[in-house]
């Protein structure tokens, strides 16, 4: 298996909100391949996919009862500390809520989380160690 990320599929519970926060809030383009029934967000390099959560349990052959945390977030890297605080701020006016506001974090960089509309977490991160490109993809070392 090559390593590759192609698409994220968020399970939602209204795909109408949530195809609003990320649209029109987060101002995230949507591919015309979206339809009633999936929304399909370009993010430069991997998609992000939003579908009815009880569509996607059954489509997986899950339980779709699960909640809690997931042992997972989604991160979404900047170019600088102060952006940190600007993408948290957008994330808040568009409906989201603030889980940790931006601050110093342990490993050098500078970062804070947000809870989008189906309170999926999102770390919005500064990291000096892994810069982005002028494609706004990350430098691993």
């Amino acid at each position: 298996m090559e390593a590759r990320l192609t698409m994220i599929t968020l399970g939602v519970q209204n795909l109408a909100v949530s195809r609003e926060f990320y649209e029109k809030g987060l101002k995230w383009p949507v591919s015309p391949a979206s339809n009633e029934n999936v929304v399909f967000l370009r993010t430069g390099g991997v998609a992000l996919s939003l579908f009815p959560s009880e569509e996607l349990a059954k489509d997986a052959g899950v339980d779709p009862q699960g909640s809690g945390f997931r042992d997972f977030t989604i991160a979404h890297n900047v170019n600088s500390k102060e952006e940190v605080a600007q993408v948290l701020a957008q994330a808040e006016k568009a409906g989201g809520r603030i889980i940790k506001p931006a601050q110093d974090v342990f490993w050098g960089g500078h970062s804070g989380y947000f809870e989008d509309p189906d309170r999926f977490l999102w770390e919005v991160a500064w990291n000096p160690m892994a810069p982005l490109n002028e494609k706004g993809e990350m430098q691993l070392p």
